[in-house]
Protein backbone atom coordinates (compact mmCIF):
# COMPACT_ATOMS: atom_id res chain seq x y z
CA UNK A 1 0.00 0.00 0.00
CA UNK A 2 1.38 3.25 -0.93
CA UNK A 3 2.19 6.03 1.64
CA UNK A 4 -0.16 8.98 1.77
CA UNK A 5 1.64 11.97 1.12
CA UNK A 6 1.28 15.34 2.01
CA UNK A 7 1.42 17.56 -1.33
CA UNK A 8 1.74 16.16 -4.98
CA UNK A 9 4.49 18.49 -6.90
CA UNK A 10 3.27 19.63 -10.58
CA UNK A 11 3.25 16.63 -12.94
CA UNK A 12 6.53 16.79 -14.57
CA UNK A 13 8.61 18.16 -11.36
CA UNK A 14 11.77 16.39 -10.72
CA UNK A 15 10.57 16.92 -6.41
CA UNK A 16 9.37 14.26 -3.86
CA UNK A 17 5.94 14.48 -2.20
CA UNK A 18 6.26 14.40 1.72
CA UNK A 19 5.05 11.41 3.01
CA UNK A 20 2.11 12.06 5.49
CA UNK A 21 1.69 10.28 8.97
CA UNK A 22 -2.60 9.56 9.16
CA UNK A 23 -2.18 9.15 13.03
CA UNK A 24 -4.25 11.28 14.72
CA UNK A 25 -2.67 14.84 15.71
CA UNK A 26 -4.20 15.00 19.95
CA UNK A 27 -2.49 11.50 19.80
CA UNK A 28 1.06 12.30 17.43
CA UNK A 29 1.27 15.34 20.14
CA UNK A 30 1.46 13.67 23.30
CA UNK A 31 3.83 11.15 21.90
CA UNK A 32 6.04 13.75 20.71
CA UNK A 33 5.67 15.44 24.25
CA UNK A 34 6.08 12.11 26.23
CA UNK A 35 9.45 11.19 24.53
CA UNK A 36 10.42 13.66 21.87
CA UNK A 37 13.81 11.75 21.05
CA UNK A 38 12.08 8.42 20.65
CA UNK A 39 9.05 9.77 18.81
CA UNK A 40 11.61 11.49 15.99
CA UNK A 41 13.49 7.94 15.38
CA UNK A 42 10.59 5.98 15.09
CA UNK A 43 8.95 8.52 12.56
CA UNK A 44 12.52 8.77 10.77
CA UNK A 45 12.74 4.78 10.45
CA UNK A 46 8.61 5.46 9.09
CA UNK A 47 9.47 8.45 6.94
CA UNK A 48 12.82 9.60 6.60
CA UNK A 49 13.94 12.83 7.51
CA UNK A 50 11.01 14.85 6.20
CA UNK A 51 7.27 13.69 6.96
CA UNK A 52 4.20 16.11 7.91
CA UNK A 53 1.75 15.47 10.13
CA UNK A 54 -1.54 16.98 11.83
CA UNK A 55 -0.60 18.68 14.72
CA UNK A 56 -2.27 21.67 17.07
CA UNK A 57 -4.76 22.49 14.49
CA UNK A 58 -2.24 22.81 11.57
CA UNK A 59 -0.62 20.30 9.00
CA UNK A 60 3.23 20.60 9.83
CA UNK A 61 6.47 19.49 7.95
CA UNK A 62 9.26 17.90 9.83
CA UNK A 63 12.63 18.19 7.68
CA UNK A 64 15.33 16.77 10.29
CA UNK A 65 19.00 17.04 9.61
CA UNK A 66 21.24 19.82 9.76
CA UNK A 67 21.15 20.26 6.33
CA UNK A 68 17.53 20.47 5.99
CA UNK A 69 18.10 23.46 8.39
CA UNK A 70 20.56 25.23 6.30
CA UNK A 71 18.63 25.34 3.85
CA UNK A 72 15.30 26.81 6.04
CA UNK A 73 17.44 29.19 7.91
CA UNK A 74 19.40 30.22 5.19
CA UNK A 75 16.33 31.34 3.56
CA UNK A 76 18.26 32.32 0.50
CA UNK A 77 15.16 32.87 -1.75
CA UNK A 78 13.26 33.99 0.76
CA UNK A 79 10.73 31.42 0.94
CA UNK A 80 10.27 30.76 4.70
CA UNK A 81 9.05 33.27 7.36
CA UNK A 82 9.53 33.92 10.96
CA UNK A 83 6.64 35.30 12.08
CA UNK A 84 3.39 33.64 10.20
CA UNK A 85 4.64 30.54 11.51
CA UNK A 86 5.82 31.74 15.65
CA UNK A 87 2.75 33.91 15.33
CA UNK A 88 0.63 30.90 15.13
CA UNK A 89 2.35 29.58 18.16
CA UNK A 90 2.96 32.79 20.16
CA UNK A 91 1.45 35.67 18.24
CA UNK A 92 -1.43 36.78 20.57
CA UNK A 93 1.10 36.93 23.67
CA UNK A 94 4.60 37.95 21.99
CA UNK A 95 2.95 40.20 19.30
CA UNK A 96 5.69 41.60 17.31
CA UNK A 97 8.83 40.71 19.37
CA UNK A 98 11.91 40.81 17.52
CA UNK A 99 11.88 36.84 16.50
CA UNK A 100 7.95 37.82 15.06
CA UNK A 101 9.24 40.33 12.07
CA UNK A 102 10.47 39.34 9.10
CA UNK A 103 13.22 40.91 6.09
CA UNK A 104 13.42 44.30 5.77
CA UNK A 105 10.95 44.93 9.03
CA UNK A 106 13.06 43.06 10.95
CA UNK A 107 16.92 44.00 9.65
CA UNK A 108 15.03 47.69 10.70
CA UNK A 109 14.19 46.69 14.61
CA UNK A 110 17.01 44.55 14.87
CA UNK A 111 19.54 47.41 13.80
CA UNK A 112 18.24 49.60 16.17
CA UNK A 113 17.96 46.40 18.92
CA UNK A 114 21.31 46.06 18.37
CA UNK A 115 22.61 49.18 20.41
CA UNK A 116 21.27 47.10 23.45
CA UNK A 117 23.36 44.21 23.28
CA UNK A 118 26.33 46.23 21.83
CA UNK A 119 29.55 45.06 23.72
CA UNK A 120 29.84 48.58 25.52
CA UNK A 121 26.20 47.86 27.02
CA UNK A 122 26.94 44.39 27.66
CA UNK A 123 30.11 45.53 29.61
CA UNK A 124 28.02 47.71 31.78
CA UNK A 125 25.12 45.08 31.91
CA UNK A 126 28.02 42.61 33.40
CA UNK A 127 28.75 45.30 36.22
CA UNK A 128 25.40 46.11 37.17
CA UNK A 129 24.29 41.89 37.47
CA UNK A 130 27.59 40.97 39.47
CA UNK A 131 26.86 42.02 42.78
CA UNK A 132 23.12 41.03 42.65
CA UNK A 133 24.07 37.66 41.53
CA UNK A 134 26.79 37.02 44.42
CA UNK A 135 23.71 38.44 47.01
CA UNK A 136 21.13 36.30 46.07
CA UNK A 137 23.64 32.76 45.23
CA UNK A 138 24.94 33.64 48.53
CA UNK A 139 21.37 33.32 50.27
CA UNK A 140 20.26 29.81 48.60
CA UNK A 141 19.20 27.28 51.09
CA UNK A 142 21.12 24.29 52.07
CA UNK A 143 19.75 20.65 52.35
CA UNK A 144 16.90 19.31 50.41
CA UNK A 145 16.67 22.39 47.69
CA UNK A 146 14.60 22.45 43.83
CA UNK A 147 17.24 23.99 42.06
CA UNK A 148 15.27 25.08 39.32
CA UNK A 149 13.18 27.34 41.43
CA UNK A 150 15.72 29.07 42.87
CA UNK A 151 17.43 29.28 39.41
CA UNK A 152 14.18 30.72 38.08
CA UNK A 153 13.49 33.08 40.96
CA UNK A 154 17.38 34.62 40.49
CA UNK A 155 17.13 35.17 36.55
CA UNK A 156 14.10 36.89 37.20
CA UNK A 157 15.74 39.40 39.71
CA UNK A 158 18.70 39.87 37.17
CA UNK A 159 16.10 40.63 34.49
CA UNK A 160 14.26 42.90 36.87
CA UNK A 161 16.71 44.70 37.80
CA UNK A 162 19.16 44.25 34.51
CA UNK A 163 16.37 45.30 32.29
CA UNK A 164 13.69 46.96 34.29
CA UNK A 165 16.14 48.56 36.50
CA UNK A 166 13.72 49.08 38.98
CA UNK A 167 12.43 47.69 42.54
CA UNK A 168 9.69 45.60 42.60
CA UNK A 169 7.70 44.14 45.76
CA UNK A 170 7.93 40.12 45.95
CA UNK A 171 3.86 40.23 45.10
CA UNK A 172 4.39 42.22 41.98
CA UNK A 173 7.85 40.34 40.73
CA UNK A 174 5.30 37.09 41.21
CA UNK A 175 2.76 38.72 39.51
CA UNK A 176 5.02 39.61 36.22
CA UNK A 177 6.53 36.18 36.75
CA UNK A 178 3.20 34.09 36.84
CA UNK A 179 1.59 35.56 33.59
CA UNK A 180 5.59 35.06 31.61
CA UNK A 181 4.65 31.53 32.52
CA UNK A 182 1.33 32.04 31.17
CA UNK A 183 2.14 33.31 28.09
CA UNK A 184 4.60 31.05 27.23
CA UNK A 185 2.83 27.83 28.33
CA UNK A 186 -0.36 29.23 26.01
CA UNK A 187 1.62 28.83 22.62
CA UNK A 188 1.28 25.00 22.68
CA UNK A 189 -2.41 24.64 24.20
CA UNK A 190 -4.33 21.93 22.70
CA UNK A 191 -7.38 24.29 22.87
CA UNK A 192 -6.54 27.09 20.89
CA UNK A 193 -9.24 29.00 21.74
CA UNK A 194 -10.24 31.63 24.75
CA UNK A 195 -12.03 28.98 26.68
CA UNK A 196 -12.07 30.39 30.49
CA UNK A 197 -9.57 28.58 32.54
CA UNK A 198 -7.65 27.21 29.84
CA UNK A 199 -4.42 27.98 28.81
CA UNK A 200 -5.01 30.23 25.57
CA UNK A 201 -7.59 32.36 28.11
CA UNK A 202 -4.72 32.80 30.71
CA UNK A 203 -2.18 33.65 28.04
CA UNK A 204 -4.40 36.31 26.74
CA UNK A 205 -5.03 37.40 30.03
CA UNK A 206 -1.59 37.14 30.96
CA UNK A 207 -0.38 39.21 28.40
CA UNK A 208 -2.36 42.41 28.66
CA UNK A 209 -1.09 42.31 32.68
CA UNK A 210 2.15 42.68 31.03
CA UNK A 211 1.16 45.18 28.12
CA UNK A 212 -0.41 47.14 31.52
CA UNK A 213 2.97 46.92 33.37
CA UNK A 214 5.24 48.45 30.70
CA UNK A 215 3.29 51.22 29.54
CA UNK A 216 2.84 52.29 33.16
CA UNK A 217 6.14 52.94 33.41
CA UNK A 218 7.27 53.74 29.88
CA UNK A 219 7.23 57.62 30.39
CA UNK A 220 9.70 57.41 33.37
CA UNK A 221 11.84 55.57 31.28
CA UNK A 222 11.72 57.75 28.57
CA UNK A 223 12.39 61.07 30.41
CA UNK A 224 15.69 59.72 31.88
CA UNK A 225 18.58 57.17 30.75
CA UNK A 226 19.57 54.72 32.97
CA UNK A 227 21.66 51.65 32.19
CA UNK A 228 18.61 49.10 32.49
CA UNK A 229 17.52 47.71 28.57
CA UNK A 230 13.72 49.23 29.10
CA UNK A 231 15.78 52.60 29.21
CA UNK A 232 17.80 51.45 26.37
CA UNK A 233 15.46 50.62 24.15
CA UNK A 234 13.34 53.59 24.90
CA UNK A 235 16.46 56.00 24.14
CA UNK A 236 17.97 53.61 21.38
CA UNK A 237 18.79 54.88 17.64
CA UNK A 238 20.17 53.88 14.77
CA UNK A 239 22.70 55.04 12.61
CA UNK A 240 19.92 56.89 10.42
CA UNK A 241 18.34 58.21 13.42
CA UNK A 242 15.36 55.62 13.59
CA UNK A 243 14.03 55.30 16.90
CA UNK A 244 11.43 52.66 18.66
CA UNK A 245 8.08 53.78 19.76
CA UNK A 246 6.13 52.94 22.62
CA UNK A 247 4.51 50.12 21.13
CA UNK A 248 7.32 48.89 19.73
CA UNK A 249 9.08 49.15 23.31
CA UNK A 250 6.70 47.25 25.06
CA UNK A 251 6.76 44.59 22.30
CA UNK A 252 9.88 44.02 22.29
CA UNK A 253 10.77 44.17 26.58
CA UNK A 254 8.03 41.90 26.59
CA UNK A 255 9.65 39.36 24.06
CA UNK A 256 13.03 39.90 25.47
CA UNK A 257 12.54 39.62 29.14
CA UNK A 258 10.62 36.25 28.77
CA UNK A 259 13.28 35.03 26.59
CA UNK A 260 16.28 36.15 28.50
CA UNK A 261 14.98 34.58 32.13
CA UNK A 262 13.20 31.29 30.85
CA UNK A 263 16.28 30.24 28.78
CA UNK A 264 18.66 30.68 31.01
CA UNK A 265 17.31 28.89 33.80
CA UNK A 266 16.39 26.33 31.45
CA UNK A 267 20.03 25.49 30.65
CA UNK A 268 21.61 26.34 34.05
CA UNK A 269 19.58 23.58 35.50
CA UNK A 270 20.45 21.33 33.14
CA UNK A 271 24.10 22.28 33.89
CA UNK A 272 23.59 21.69 37.74
CA UNK A 273 22.09 18.29 36.89
CA UNK A 274 24.69 17.14 34.58
CA UNK A 275 27.28 18.21 37.05
CA UNK A 276 25.50 16.72 39.86
CA UNK A 277 25.13 13.34 37.82
CA UNK A 278 28.97 13.52 36.68
CA UNK A 279 30.97 14.65 39.56
CA UNK A 280 34.39 14.70 38.21
CA UNK A 281 32.81 17.68 35.90
CA UNK A 282 31.46 19.60 38.50
CA UNK A 283 34.99 19.85 40.43
CA UNK A 284 36.84 20.32 37.03
CA UNK A 285 34.54 23.41 36.74
CA UNK A 286 34.79 24.75 40.32
CA UNK A 287 38.72 24.46 40.07
CA UNK A 288 38.33 26.81 37.69
CA UNK A 289 36.38 29.17 39.10
CA UNK A 290 38.30 28.91 42.45
CA UNK A 291 41.70 30.01 40.34
CA UNK A 292 39.27 32.69 38.36
CA UNK A 293 38.30 34.27 42.46
CA UNK A 294 35.25 35.20 43.94
CA UNK A 295 34.44 38.40 41.38
CA UNK A 296 34.97 38.37 37.97
CA UNK A 297 36.32 40.29 34.91
CA UNK A 298 34.44 40.62 31.99
CA UNK A 299 37.51 38.72 30.67
CA UNK A 300 37.11 36.23 32.81
CA UNK A 301 34.35 34.60 31.27
CA UNK A 302 36.39 33.37 28.35
CA UNK A 303 38.77 31.88 31.06
CA UNK A 304 36.39 29.45 31.98
CA UNK A 305 37.05 26.85 28.96
CA UNK A 306 34.95 23.82 31.35
CA UNK A 307 32.09 25.67 32.52
CA UNK A 308 31.79 26.68 28.99
CA UNK A 309 32.26 23.01 27.55
CA UNK A 310 29.41 21.52 29.99
CA UNK A 311 26.92 24.89 29.01
CA UNK A 312 27.25 23.81 25.37
CA UNK A 313 27.02 20.25 25.68
CA UNK A 314 23.79 20.81 27.98
CA UNK A 315 22.29 23.18 25.44
CA UNK A 316 23.04 20.11 22.91
CA UNK A 317 21.66 17.79 24.69
CA UNK A 318 18.29 19.96 25.60
CA UNK A 319 18.26 23.31 23.67
CA UNK A 320 15.71 25.69 25.52
CA UNK A 321 13.56 26.43 22.58
CA UNK A 322 13.51 22.59 21.23
CA UNK A 323 11.84 23.45 17.44
CA UNK A 324 12.15 25.98 15.18
CA UNK A 325 9.19 26.74 12.67
CA UNK A 326 8.90 28.26 9.79
CA UNK A 327 6.38 29.17 7.70
CA UNK A 328 6.60 28.54 3.31
CA UNK A 329 5.48 32.23 1.81
CA UNK A 330 5.39 30.48 -1.79
CA UNK A 331 5.86 26.99 -3.16
CA UNK A 332 9.61 26.16 -2.38
CA UNK A 333 11.52 22.28 -1.53
CA UNK A 334 13.35 21.18 1.20
CA UNK A 335 16.11 18.67 0.56
CA UNK A 336 14.34 17.92 -3.08
CA UNK A 337 10.68 17.83 -1.21
CA UNK A 338 7.88 20.02 -2.48
CA UNK A 339 6.52 22.16 -0.11
CA UNK A 340 3.76 24.44 -1.22
CA UNK A 341 2.86 28.13 -0.38
CA UNK A 342 1.14 28.20 3.66
CA UNK A 343 3.01 24.82 5.05
CA UNK A 344 4.71 24.96 7.99
CA UNK A 345 7.91 23.44 8.82
CA UNK A 346 9.24 23.00 11.75
CA UNK A 347 13.14 22.50 12.20
CA UNK A 348 13.50 19.59 15.51
CA UNK A 349 16.73 20.78 16.83
CA UNK A 350 16.50 18.64 19.81
CA UNK A 351 16.84 15.83 17.52
CA UNK A 352 19.02 17.29 15.60
CA UNK A 353 21.32 18.00 18.20
CA UNK A 354 21.34 13.75 18.58
CA UNK A 355 22.46 13.39 14.99
CA UNK A 356 25.07 10.37 15.07
CA UNK A 357 26.40 12.08 11.94
CA UNK A 358 27.94 14.33 13.94
CA UNK A 359 27.94 13.60 17.55
CA UNK A 360 29.50 10.58 18.41
CA UNK A 361 27.41 8.79 21.31
CA UNK A 362 24.99 11.14 21.05
CA UNK A 363 22.64 10.80 24.48
CA UNK A 364 25.64 10.33 26.33
CA UNK A 365 26.89 13.46 28.22
CA UNK A 366 30.30 14.52 27.22
CA UNK A 367 31.87 17.86 27.12
CA UNK A 368 35.32 16.79 25.29
CA UNK A 369 33.34 16.78 21.87
CA UNK A 370 33.37 20.53 22.29
CA UNK A 371 37.32 20.45 22.45
CA UNK A 372 39.67 22.07 19.89
CA UNK A 373 40.72 18.07 18.89
CA UNK A 374 37.12 17.19 18.41
CA UNK A 375 34.67 20.12 17.81
CA UNK A 376 32.39 17.94 16.51
CA UNK A 377 29.59 21.03 16.88
CA UNK A 378 31.54 22.34 13.43
CA UNK A 379 31.02 19.38 11.69
CA UNK A 380 28.22 21.42 10.16
CA UNK A 381 27.54 24.77 10.44
CA UNK A 382 23.65 23.79 11.56
CA UNK A 383 24.72 20.70 13.48
CA UNK A 384 24.43 22.60 16.85
CA UNK A 385 22.20 25.68 16.98
CA UNK A 386 20.58 25.97 20.33
CA UNK A 387 20.38 29.73 19.94
CA UNK A 388 18.81 29.33 16.29
CA UNK A 389 20.62 30.16 12.75
CA UNK A 390 20.33 32.44 9.96
CA UNK A 391 19.36 35.95 10.68
CA UNK A 392 16.95 35.15 13.49
CA UNK A 393 19.75 34.09 15.58
CA UNK A 394 19.14 34.59 18.64
CA UNK A 395 20.07 38.47 19.04
CA UNK A 396 20.83 38.13 23.55
CA UNK A 397 23.33 34.82 23.20
CA UNK A 398 26.01 36.67 24.47
CA UNK A 399 24.28 38.35 27.44
CA UNK A 400 22.65 35.09 27.90
CA UNK A 401 25.97 33.06 28.39
CA UNK A 402 27.12 35.82 30.25
CA UNK A 403 24.48 35.79 33.09
CA UNK A 404 24.94 31.86 33.09
CA UNK A 405 28.42 31.65 33.48
CA UNK A 406 28.31 34.60 36.24
CA UNK A 407 25.75 32.56 38.00
CA UNK A 408 27.64 29.22 38.04
CA UNK A 409 30.14 30.34 38.93
CA UNK A 410 29.04 31.79 42.28
CA UNK A 411 27.41 28.67 42.77
CA UNK A 412 30.43 26.40 41.84
CA UNK A 413 32.41 28.34 44.53
CA UNK A 414 29.53 28.47 47.26
CA UNK A 415 28.65 25.07 47.33
CA UNK A 416 28.60 21.25 46.23
CA UNK A 417 25.21 19.62 45.20
CA UNK A 418 24.26 16.37 44.73
CA UNK A 419 21.43 13.62 43.53
CA UNK A 420 21.18 10.50 44.48
CA UNK A 421 22.52 7.45 42.49
CA UNK A 422 20.83 6.56 39.56
CA UNK A 423 18.62 9.43 39.35
CA UNK A 424 16.99 10.71 35.91
CA UNK A 425 15.53 14.20 35.37
CA UNK A 426 11.86 13.62 34.90
CA UNK A 427 11.11 16.47 31.87
CA UNK A 428 8.02 18.07 30.64
CA UNK A 429 8.17 18.83 27.01
CA UNK A 430 4.40 20.39 26.67
CA UNK A 431 6.05 23.78 26.07
CA UNK A 432 9.62 25.03 26.62
CA UNK A 433 11.36 21.60 28.72
CA UNK A 434 11.03 22.26 32.37
CA UNK A 435 11.62 19.61 35.22
CA UNK A 436 8.69 18.01 36.25
CA UNK A 437 10.05 17.69 40.03
CA UNK A 438 12.16 20.69 39.77
CA UNK A 439 15.76 19.30 40.10
CA UNK A 440 15.87 18.73 44.18
CA UNK A 441 19.02 18.36 45.02
CA UNK A 442 21.21 18.05 48.42
CA UNK A 443 22.92 21.21 48.26
CA UNK A 444 26.06 22.10 50.94
CA UNK A 445 27.66 25.36 51.30
CA UNK A 446 31.41 24.89 50.47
Amino acid sequence: MATPVFAQPESGSDLRAVPVSQRNGVLEVLSMRRDPFEFADRRREQYGEIFAMNALGARMVTARGAAAASEILMNKDRAFANAPAWSYFIGPFFNRGIMLLDFDEHRHHRHIMQQAFAPKKLHGYFEEMQPVIIDRVAKFPTGQVKLFEQFKELTLDVALEIFLGMELSKDEADRLNKAFIETVRAGVALVRKPVPGGRWWKGIRSRKILEEFFYEHIDAKRATETPDLFSVLCHAESDDGDTFTDEDVVNHMIFVLMAAHDTSTITMTQMAYRMAEHPKWQAAARAQSMDLGPTLTYDDLGEMTVLDSVMKESLRMCPPVPAQPRMAIKDTQVLGHYIPEGTMVVIPQMANHRDPAYFTDPDTFDPDRFSPERAEDKGHRMAWMPFGGGVHKCIGLYFGQMEIKTIMHNLLRDYEWFVPAGYRLPMDYSALPVPKDKLPVTLVRR
